[in-house]
C-alpha cells in the first residue's frame, strides 16, 4: 500500500517479508510454499483451521521453528541462513539471530511469564539483560507500558494472582518493552475464558490504532476484520485466500475460505 508524499505515492518500509516458506516434520509437510509482506503499519492477521499451519509461520518468522525451505527478511535485512545436518535452515549468524529477535516482540498463547518474577520484574528482565538498557530506564519504561496495558496497580504482583487476561497484557508489555519494530501475536487470547478476550482484544486494537506492525494468528473473526489491513487465509499449509478483510470476510473467491468465516460467524 503506498501512502502520499507532497503528492507522490511513497511505498512504507517493508517490515517483515516471508517467500516461499516450507516447514516440514518428518514427513509431514506443515508449510507448503507460504509468503507474506507486511509493510510499516500493516496488521496482517492469519486464519485458518486448526492445524492449517499459521502458529508455524508465525514461529518461523523468529525462528522459535526452523524453516525447511524458503527466505526471511526483517527491517529489510536478509537473515543468513545454513542447511543444517536436520536437514532445516539455520541462522548462519547467532549475532544477526539475537538482533534479529530484538526487532520482534512475540506474544504466545500460553503467557509465558515468569512465576517467579513480579509483573514488573518479567517487564524489565529482557530490556536489562538483553538489550543492557539501565535499569532505572528500564523501570520508568515498564511503568509505562504497565499503565498503557491497565496494570500499573499490579505492578509488584507475581503471575499466580492476576487473572488470564491480566497474565497476557502482562505478557504484551513484556514484549513491547523490547521496543519491537514488529510484534507477532500467536492467537493470544485461545487460553482464556470467554469474559476475559476483550480486555486483551482491546489492547491489540489500541497497538493497531497507533500504528504498531503487526502480524496476528486469531480466531476471533469479527475483531481481524475491524483491526486487518491485509487477511490469509490458510488452509493444510498454502495460502487459499488473502487480500483486504473486506474482501477476505464479505466476498471471498475461495468456497472453503467462505464455510470457515461463516461456520465462525454463526
Amino acid at each position: 500500500m503506498a501512502v502520499e508524499a507532497k503528492g507522490v505515492a511513497v511505498e512504507r518500509p517493508v517490515a517483515v517479508q516471508v517467500d516461499d516458506l516450507h516447514k516440514r516434520f518428518g514427513d509431514l509437510e506443515v508449510l507448503k510454499g507460504v509468503s507474506l509482506t507486511a509493510r510499516e503499519g500493516d496488521v496482517v492477521t492469519m486464519i485458518g483451521a486448526s492445524g492449517s499451519g499459521k502458529s508455524t509461520f508465525l514461529r518461523c518468522i523468529n525462528f522459535l521453528e526452523m524453516p525447511t525451505q524458503g527466505a526471511i527478511q526483517v527491517t529489510g535485512e536478509d537473515v543468513k541462513l545454513s542447511r543444517a545436518k536436520d536437514g532445516n535452515l539455520h541462522p548462519a549468524n547467532r549475532k544477526q539471530l539475537e538482533l534479529i529477535r530484538t526487532r520482534l516482540g512475540m506474544v504466545f498463547q500460553s503467557f509465558n511469564l515468569w512465576q517467579h518474577m513480579t509483573v514488573l520484574q518479567n517487564v524489565v528482565e529482557a530490556p536489562i539483560h538483553v538489550l543492557g538498557v539501565p535499569r532505572a530506564e528500564a523501570v520508568a519504561r515498564a511503568e509505562k507500558l504497565l499503565n498503557k496495558v491497565g496494570l500499573y496497580e499490579k505492578r509488584d504482583q507475581y503471575p499466580a494472582f492476576l487473572s488470564g487476561g491480566q497474565q497476557q497484557r502482562a505478557a504484551i508489555a513484556r514484549a513491547l518493552c523490547m521496543e519491537p519494530k514488529v510484534m507477532l501475536f500467536d492467537e493470544p487470547t485461545s487460553a482464556l475464558d470467554p469474559e476475559l478476550v476483550g480486555e486483551v482484544l482491546k489492547v491489540i486494537r489500541d497497538l493497531a490504532d497507533e500504528g504498531r506492525t503487526m502480524i496476528l494468528v486469531t480466531h476471533e473473526m469479527k475483531f481481524a476484520r475491524d483491526v486487518s489491513s491485509h487477511v490469509i487465509y490458510l488452509h493444510r499449509g498454502l495460502i487459499e485466500e488473502e487480500g483486504p478483510p473486506t474482501q477476505v470476510f464479505g466476498a471471498p473467491r475461495s468456497e472453503r475460505c467462505r464455510q470457515f468465516v461463516s461456520a465462525l460467524h454463526s
